[in-house]
């Protein structure tokens, strides 16, 4: 069994509720967690080439040792795989392995697979069960808790989807010793945020213990990741689909963000941590020029990113596009309701809210200024 430091959580939905299990040296012992998850003799798992290649071999293993079978389902890597062609390409594959609504698929890689095993999971044999087994950063701390699945299209990013809880969350901080320092990174940008949106104190702690989480201390990293996922357990506990508010406080720097990533073509120009990075300065900077924030609070939130290796500026190539073509990435954004789009905006650190009387030709003119600043550097 793991040794390392452990966490247990749970996401409060009702009947349909399900533990989060942080754990060093999990996947060792992932047979074991996913036997007392599902009674499936084999076991479908879903992963892309390089997590295969990484870890497939210790989770087969560790499978079996629970007297499980397992049948891989192995994707190509990066966000491409996010798309209509390999979403009907999987559900193929799935229904020529004879899936049925007693087998769990198992999501084992990154964001871009837990996206894309969730929503496949929730329209093959008209919805099936799933346990997200996260192996970034990014994954770990936000995108295999909450239940949104999705896939991207030509007009923008998740925009096609459904919200589709797992079965259970398994985290294994071990598995991000693999991950390349710019993933890791990128993931960290969304530890930050959940210090920005209502916990000044936890982003006091990233401040102090940001670097050596990247460095790989496991203790920092299982804190970060353990104190995340129950900020996020508690938004989702409260406001599952989005609907009463306080869930859209997590989209934090991702109005800016996505609009960034989708004028650089959502490629590895700019993985989407490193925009909402970009977008939580953005969120902030915005915030300071319409009197809301202090300016010394958006200067802490630069300086940490770059403290840490994240310089804002690359988010440049997509900014020096200006203001009316993110604008226009922008108006895509599925968070539009009503013809109106919510901006998450701050008085502070720890402060964020929802602005629902943003004026957008503002919003234009504030991206040219951080355009033209970006030019004259």
């Amino acid at each position: 069994m793991s040794e390392g430091p452990r966490k247990e959580l749970v996401v409060a939905l009702g009947d349909h509720s399900y533990p989060i299990l942080v754990a060093d040296g999990l996947i060792d012992d992932m047979g074991a967690e996913l036997a007392g998850i599902s009674a499936a003799e084999r076991l479908i798992v879903v992963s892309d080439e390089i997590v295969w290649s990484l870890h497939g071999a210790r989770l087969s293993a560790s499978i079996a040792k629970a007297g499980r079978s397992v049948a891989p389902v192995i994707l190509p890597p990066g966000e491409g795989t996010k798309s209509w062609p390999v979403l009907a390409d999987l559900v193929d594959r799935l229904l020529s392995l004879g899936i049925d609504r007693d087998d769990h698929l198992i999501a084992f890689g990154g964001g871009v697979i837990g996206d894309l095993v969730g929503f496949a999971a929730a329209i093959v044999m008209r919805g099936c069960a799933y346990v997200q087994i996260p192996t970034t950063l990014l994954a770990q701390v936000d995108s295999s808790v909450g239940g949104k699945t999705a896939i991207n299209t030509a007009a923008g990013k998740n925009l096609v989807g459904a919200f589709h809880q797992p079965s259970a969350v398994l985290i294994d901080p071990s598995l991000l010793d693999t991950l390349p320092l710019r993933h890791l990174r990128a993931g960290y940008a969304e530890v930050v945020k959940y210090g920005l949106i209502s916990d000044p104190d936890f982003f006091a702690w990233c401040e102090s213990h940001g670097a050596a989480l990247i460095g790989g201390d496991r203790d920092a990293q299982v804190h970060a990741i353990s104190t995340s996922v129950a900020s996020k357990a508690a938004i989702v506990g409260e406001d599952e689909r989005e609907r009463k508010g306080r869930r859209a406080l997590l989209n934090l720097g991702h109005t800016f963000g996505h609009a960034l990533e989708a004028e650089c073509g959502f490629s590895d120009i700019l993985l989407h941590g490193e925009a909402v990075a970009a977008g939580s300065l953005l969120a902030f900077l915005f915030s300071v020029r319409r009197g809301l924030c202090p300016a010394a609070d958006a200067d802490r939130v630069r300086d940490h990113f770059s403290a840490v290796g994240m310089d804002p500026s690359v988010a440049a190539p997509a900014l020096r596009g200006g203001g009316k073509a993110l604008i226009a990435h922008m108006q895509l954004d599925k968070k539009k309701s009503g013809g109106t789009l919510p901006f998450i905006l701050a008085h502070g650190i720890g402060q964020a809210f929802i602005d629902r009387n943003v004026d957008i030709a503002d919003v234009e003119l504030f991206l040219d200024e951080q355009a033209r600043g970006i030019r004259r550097d």
